[in-house]
C-alpha cells in the first residue's frame, strides 16, 4: 500500500516547519507511533538510535505522536518529552489519532518501514526489532540503490536549544538521616544532593554523561535514573552502601555510598529482560526499566517497581539476589494474590507501616500491597482501567486520576499523590476514603517528599524541587475521559485470532528446544471471553465471545523467537508485545482478527 501523507497539528525538531513524504520521496522512511507516558515506547527509541546513526545518510525516522492521554497531546507535554528522552528526529502529533488510523495501527509502539517509493514494505509492533529493521533496511537500500531510486544525504531534523539549569526533569527525591536531600536528575543522568534547604547543592553523584560506568562520584555515569531508596542502618553497615537508585534506561539498580561517593552497579546486566528467568543473582538478572525503589521490611529488602513489564520485584542487597514478588507481566488492573495480580507500569511506591502503597500509570490507579498469612494481597484504592482517566475527587470508588507517577505518606494515614498528567497533587484519606486535590498547576510532578514537616513536589517539567504550601484541600469535579482509540468491531460467537510474525530477512524462527512462539489471551472484564483464553504456543486459534456482553479489552501477549539462518553460532533474540484490544460486540462485525508483531502489512488485518 502506498503510505498516507503525514499530517499533524504541531511538528517538533523541524523548525516548526511540516515534512511531507514527497520531499522524503528516495529516502527509506521509519516511523515510529508512539506516546510519551508509553514505557515500551522509550524502549523503542533507544533501539533506534544505533539505526538512526548507521544508517545516518539513507534513513530518516519520524515520531508519530499519538496520545493515550489528554495531557500527551498538548504542545508542551510533547515538547517537555522530546527533550526529556533526548529524540533526535523530527516528530509530528496526531491529537485525534488519525494517522493511526491511516495506517490501520493497534498497538504503542507500532514502526512503520515506508520504502524510497513511498510504500509501507514492513509493519512491526512492540519492541525487539532493532535487528530486524537494521536487515530490513539493509535490503532496502542495496534494492533501491541498483534501481537508482535511493537518494543519500540531507536530514529534515533541526534540534532544539536547551535551557542550562540544575536539574533538567527530575523524577524523585528522599532525605536522608542527615536531612540532606537527593534528587534523581534524570535528564542529566545523574543524582544530585542537596543541603537540608533543597536549594544548595552539596555535590552529584554522575559526570553528567549517559552511561553504565561504575566509580567514583564524578566518574560514574548513569543513564536516566529515577527513584532513591535508602538502606536500614544495619543493611548499610554489611553491604558498605546506603541507598539504591533505579537507573531507569540503564536496566540496573546502582549502590550509592554517601560517605565515600562510590558508585557501583548492584543489580541488573544492562540487558533489557524480555523473556526468561527474573530471579537469581542480581548482577546476573536482566531487569527492565526500573522506575522506583523503597525498602520494605515484609518483602524482606528492596520492592522494585519494575515499570518494564508490569511487575514488581524484591532486591535482597544482603544476598545479592533479586526475585519476582507481584504481577504476571499481563498489563492491566486485577486485584487478588500477588503472583497473579495485573499491574500497569506501576511508577510510585511508598511505606506505611505493613502497606506498600503505588501508582499504575497506566490504568491511572492507586493500590497496596499487605501480607495476608503466607503471602501477599492487592487492592485497588482508586482507578479502573486502562482506558478510564480524568481529575475528579470525592469517594475513592468515583475518583479519576491521569497517569500518577508518584506518592507521599502524609501524617493522619492519608497518602499524597502525584497527578503527573493533571499536573495536581490529590490526597486519598485512608479512613474515609476521600479524595481530595490540595495544589494544582504544577508542571508535571513525578515524585513527593514530605521533608521537615513540609511537603515538596518534584516538578519533572518545571525543572525544580516546589514546597507546597499548606492550604485547604478542594474538591475537583472534572469530566471522565477514556482513551479515544476506536473499538474493533467484532461479530458476537466465535473469531478467528491470529498474531502476524515474520522473521526478518536472514532469520528463521528458532524451532531447536521447542516451540519458537508463545501467545497469552485474557480479557476485561474477564467474562467477555467464554473460550480461548489462556496461554499456548500457537498464534492461532479460535477464541468465542460470550453472549451478553457487548464491550470489553482483549488483553494479547505475544512473543517469537528467531535466530540468524544457517550460521554455525547464530545470534537468536526475542520478539514480544503485548496489546490492549479496546472491542465492541455487534451482528455485522469482524469474525475475525488480526494483529501484527512483525512483517509485511496485510490489508483487512
Amino acid at each position: 500500500m502506498r503510505a498516507p501523507e503525514l499530517r499533524g497539528d504541531v511538528w517538533l525538531n523541524t523548525g516548526g516547519r511540516p515534512i511531507t513524504l514527497a520531499e522524503l520521496r528516495g529516502r527509506v522512511v521509519l516511523l515510529d507511533f508512539w506516546t510519551s507516558g508509553c514505557i515500551n515506547c522509550l524502549h523503542v527509541l533507544d533501539e533506534l538510535r544505533p539505526l538512526e546513526a548507521e544508517f545516518a545518510d539513507v534513513l530518516v525516522t519520524v515520531g508519530v505522536h499519538s496520545p493515550k492521554f489528554l495531557h500527551e497531546g498538548e504542545r508542551a507535554s510533547i515538547e517537555a518529552a522530546v527533550r526529556r528522552y533526548e529524540v533526535h528526529h523530527p516528530v509530528v502529533n496526531d491529537p485525534g489519532m488519525e494517522l493511526w488510523s491511516q495506517y490501520a495501527v493497534r498497538a504503542w509502539p507500532t514502526l512503520v518501514v515506508v520504502d524510497p517509493e513511498g510504500y509501507v514494505v514492513h509493519v512491526a509492533a512492540g519492541e525487539g526489532h532493532e535487528e530486524a529493521l537494521r536487515r530490513v533496511i539493509a535490503e532496502l537500500v542495496t534494492k533501491h540503490e541498483a534501481k537508482g531510486t535511493l537518494r543519500r544525504g540531507g536530514s529534515p531534523y533541526v534540534p532544539v536549544e536547551e535551557q542550562p539549569g540544575e536539574l533538567r526533569f527530575p523524577s524523585k527525591a528522599v532525605a536522608t538521616a542527615e536531612g540532606r536531600v537527593l534528587v534523581a536528575d534524570t535528564g542529566h543522568h545523574a543524582i544530585v544532593e542537596f543541603a537540608s534547604d533543597g536549594e544548595t547543592v552539596i555535590r552529584r553523584f554522575g559526570s553528567g554523561a549517559r552511561g553504565d560506568q561504575d566509580g567514583p562520584f564524578d566518574i560514574a555515569t548513569f543513564t536516566e535514573p529515577s527513584g532513591i531508596a535508602l538502606l536500614p542502618y544495619d543493611i548499610a553497615e554489611r553491604v558498605g552502601y546506603h541507598a539504591v537508585v533505579a537507573d531507569t534506561a540503564g536496566h540496573r539498580l546502582r549502590g550509592l555510598d554517601l560517605i565515600t561517593g562510590e558508585v557501583t552497579t548492584v543489580a541488573g546486566t544492562g540487558a533489557q529482560w524480555r523473556t526468561g528467568p527474573d530471579s537469581g543473582k542480581a548482577t546476573e538478572t536482566d531487569l527492565t526499566s526500573p522506575w522506583d525503589v523503597v525498602w520494605w521490611g515484609p518483602a524482606g529488602g528492596v520492592v522494585v517497581a519494575m515499570a518494564g513489564n508490569h511487575t514488581l520485584s524484591v532486591f535482597d542487597p544482603v544476598g545479592g539476589t533479586i526475585r519476582r514478588f507481584a504481577g504476571t507481566t499481563v498489563e492491566g488492573l486485577r486485584d487478588g494474590d500477588v503472583g497473579e495480580a495485573f499491574f500497569a507500569q506501576t511508577s510510585g511506591l511508598a511505606v506505611d507501616g505493613d502497606k506498600l502503597w503505588l501508582v499504575d500509570a497506566e490504568t491511572s490507579a492507586l493500590r497496596w500491597i499487605e501480607p495476608d498469612g503466607e503471602s501477599f494481597t492487592v487492592q485497588t484504592a482508586i482507578g479502573v482501567d486502562l482506558f478510564s482517566f480524568g481529575h475528579t475527587d470525592g469517594p475513592a470508588d468515583q475518583a479519576l486520576l491521569q497517569h500518577p507517577l508518584g506518592l507521599a505518606v502524609l501524617p493522619g494515614d492519608k497518602i499524597a499523590i502525584a497527578d503527573t498528567y493533571n499536573g495536581a497533587v490529590r490526597r486519598f484519606d485512608v479512613f474515609t476514603r476521600q479524595v481530595t486535590t490540595i495544589a494544582t498547576g504544577l508542571a508535571e510532578p513525578q515524585g513527593l517528599l514530605l521533608h521537615d514537616g513540609e511537603l515538596l513536589a518534584v516538578e519533572s517539567a518545571g525543572n525544580r524541587l516546589t514546597p507546597l504550601t499548606a492550604a485547604e484541600p478542594t474538591l475537583v469535579t472534572g469530566d471522565a475521559h477514556a482513551v479515544r482509540r476506536p473499538p474493533t468491531v467484532l461479530a458476537p460467537g466465535e473469531i478467528d485470532f491470529s498474531v502476524v510474525f515474520t522473521a526478518p530477512p536472514g532469520e528463521k524462527l528458532d524451532d531447536r528446544f521447542g516451540p519458537s512462539t508463545r501467545l497469552e489471551i485474557s480479557a476485561s472484564p474477564p467474562s467477555l471471553l467464554a473460550d480461548g483464553g489462556g496461554t499456548g504456543t500457537d498464534l492461532n486459534r479460535k477464541i468465542r465471545l460470550a453472549p451478553g456482553v457487548t464491550e470489553g479489552v482483549l488483553q494479547v501477549v505475544a512473543q517469537a523467537a528467531s535466530c540468524d539462518d544457517g550460521a554455525e553460532h547464530p545470534a537468536c533474540r526475542i520478539t514480544r508485545q503485548d496489546w490492549g484490544v479496546p472491542v465492541r460486540i455487534e451482528d455485522g462485525g469482524a469474525s475475525e482478527l488480526s494483529l501484527v508483531m512483525a512483517g509485511e502489512p496485510r490489508t483487512g488485518g
